[in-house]
């Protein structure tokens, strides 16, 4: 029975954590040695706990809080319901929600930077609000907040029915807008949007009609770089979505080969990060 035990060191130094990690985790109890000596207070561990330790590192490396990981490791525990770790596997996909909506909310904050830095006539900033008929400064102004405003909504962690309702029907009045004054490239992107909203209500069938026309935007106008990239990363999405994964990976292989024309290191990883939030394609 000794020789089944291991030290804090040997654990340690098999699950690539410290000592003091190890320590840390007994103390506020995410995990605790199988035996503690009572005289010397040194901690023994099963062999089976190394795997345990190592579990406990991948889940914080997904930005997991120690008192979640603690939640998520009783559910693995033994149980008379024989869940088969059902209940794991949900409180991950939360988790994996919840990380889809910060993204979201980094590329919304991304977008609205990019609008600053390019919109040479500062729509984005202008304050008046047109009356009447509404000039191409108003257009591009209502395209744009209309955008970071599905945007917001796409972030929301608790989002309602009625938000997905209002979600939709933003992002296709955004589109409204810059069909009116945009360039082919907007164009591209609004029908990008429209796209990835349908994809996040599941929304199969009009993700892949927007998606379709983000592609044959991009081929008509010569448009390659970032958007020829999104434009496949948008087939792809739609395509898990709608149920077809052999599609759905071909045009992720697609995205995988555009990225290559993308002229920024810091756009090519985000386009690379993105694919990688798609269900069900590996």
């Amino acid at each position: 029975m000794e020789d089944a035990r291991l030290s804090i060191g040997q654990v340690a130094r098999l699950a690539g954590v410290t000592p003091k990690t190890l320590r840390h985790y007994d103390r506020i109890g995410v995990l605790r040695p199988a035996d503690v000596d009572p005289v010397t207070g040194y901690r023994w561990y099963r062999p089976e706990q190394v795997e345990q330790v190592r579990l406990v590192r991948r889940l914080r490396a997904l930005e997991l809080p120690l008192e979640e990981v603690r939640r998520l490791l009783s559910l693995l525990e033994p149980r008379e319901s024989g869940d088969d770790g059902a209940a794991f596997r949900s409180a991950l996909a939360e988790h994996r929600r919840r990380i889809d909506a910060r993204v979201t909310r980094l590329r919304g904050i991304l977008h609205t930077i990019d609008h600053l830095l390019t919109d040479s006539e500062g729509s984005i900033m202008a304050d008046a609000v047109a009356v009447g008929m509404l000039d191409a400064e108003t257009h591009r102004r209502l395209g744009a907040e209309l955008f970071n405003d599905t945007w917001r909504l796409m972030e929301l962690e608790d989002r309602s029915p009625a938000d997905d309702v209002l979600m939709i029907h933003q992002a296709h009045a955004s589109a409204y807008h810059w069909l009116q004054v945009g360039t082919a490239q907007n164009v591209a992107r609004s029908h990008w949007l429209c796209s990835r909203v349908y994809c996040v209500v599941g929304r199969g069938e009009p993700a892949l009609f927007h998606a379709r026309l983000v592609l044959s935007t991009c081929q008509d106008h010569g448009i390659g770089d970032w958007d020829l990239a999104f434009a496949h990363e948008a087939l792809a999405r739609a395509y898990a979505v709608a149920g077809d994964p052999d599609e759905a990976r071909r045009h992720t292989e697609q995205a995988r080969l555009a990225s290559a024309d993308i002229t920024t290191d810091e756009d090519r990883e985000l386009l690379l990060s993105d694919l990688e939030t798609i269900p069900h394609v590996g």
